[in-house]
């Protein structure tokens, strides 16, 4: 389909980090709604919105219209929120943990092969292809929630006052912040990588695009590998063993990792693969935390599920920015590899503070 308008390289920077910035501050609201008003229809008109300003995209005829489509698009992350919510509701912290894993292998397929079908449709079809599909997509979804999504908030707020009144005993909760931190130093080493992974290929190892494309799916992998033992191990050993595991296994590949820089001639193998090793931590890291987080209150699930959710993000995307920040040419691999090792020891103290904590107070693990 012929558009009066280009996407450039630019705006589609531009398109990409207010989508980001859009989907930090949805986050921040859609969990405290569905605390007081249910996660079903937050769910269904997050879903619409989607759906409508998806085919707004493919309508749109300058990029003003199209930038504020897409914008609206990113309140599908009600979606990931609530879902998370929606399965602490019916189960228990460690079962959660356990149903998570199992649903967080499923997320993180999707961005394995996203990129390569959103090549193809651009080069066959035009960039509007994916927003064809993307509402499609959207649609099959929408339907599928209507018919078989139930509401599982049965401990919803009186009133929006009451939800925001509420908000200081979640807050002021230790074991949230606990839970919280833990999560973003872990996904913190993660962004740390992908700051600076291109780099390190591309000048360290003159990596093709190609062949750099396949090196940087590695943690990926790992990832679904974590999520894996997070479904099957969760319930018996419990979040916060999960968690430790997860985070000395991040910690003990990078070491790994550093150990081979120093040491040995460096090959692509020497810094990729043992970065896999983090993929496998991070998936039990971040489905227990996450767990755990929203089990600190679990009437307020919902709102820790988006306020967790933006703290990571925005921690995350902090690291990202420092560790690009530091790498110029002539610096190596090892300030990357140091900052996403110390993020792993800082998520190893902190669940090392909410286990103790936990076990203070009586709390499951």
């Amino acid at each position: 389909m012929a558009k009066t308008f280009d996407i450039t390289y630019a705006t589609t920077t531009l398109s990409v980090t207010l989508f980001l910035a859009m989907n930090a501050v949805f986050q921040l609201f859609v969990g405290p709604l569905s605390d007081r008003f249910g996660r079903r229809p937050i769910v269904l008109g997050a879903l619409l919105v989607f759906c409508l300003s998806s085919y707004g995209c493919i309508l749109a005829t300058s990029f003003e219209v199209f930038l504020v489509c897409r914008l609206f698009q990113s309140v599908v992350v009600a979606g990931l929120v609530l879902s998370r919510a929606a399965i602490r509701d019916v189960h228990s912290q460690d079962k959660a943990a356990s149903v998570l894993g199992y649903t967080t292998m499923g997320m993180a397929i999707l961005p394995l092969v996203g990129p390569a079908v959103g090549g193809s449709l651009e080069v066959q079809f035009g960039w509007v292809a994916s927003f064809w599909v993307l509402l499609g997509i959207g649609i099959f979804v929408l339907l599928v929630a209507y018919l078989d999504m139930g509401e599982t908030n049965q401990h919803r707020t009186t009133s929006i006052g009451a939800q925001f009144r509420a908000y200081p005993e979640l807050l002021k909760s230790r074991l949230f912040w606990g839970y919280c931190l833990t999560a973003t130093f872990s996904a913190g080493a993660y962004f740390a990588y992908l700051g600076g992974a291109a780099y390190v290929g591309r000048e360290i190892f003159g990596l093709s695009p190609a062949i750099l494309g396949f090196y940087l799916g590695a943690p990926a992998i790992g990832y679904i590998i974590g999520n894996g033992l997070s479904g099957r191990l969760s319930t018996a050993l419990g979040v916060n063993r999960m968690v430790l595991t997860g985070a000395i296994i991040t910690a003990t590949g990078l070491l790994l990792c550093i150990s081979l820089f120093l040491f040995t001639t460096p090959i692509p193998v020497s810094f990729f693969g043992c970065v896999c090793f983090m993929g496998v931590g991070n998936g039990m890291v971040l489905p227990n935390a996450q767990s755990g987080m929203m089990s600190v209150r679990p009437h307020l699930a919902g709102s820790a599920s988006g306020i967790g959710g933006t703290i990571i993000t925005a921690g995350g995307a902090l690291i990202a920015i420092g560790t690009g920040a530091i790498l110029v040419p002539g610096t190596g691999a090892l300030p990357i590899l140091f900052i996403m090792l110390m993020n792993s020891l800082l998520s190893i103290m902190t669940i090392t503070y909410v286990a103790k904590r936990a076990k203070g107070l009586n709390v499951a693990n």
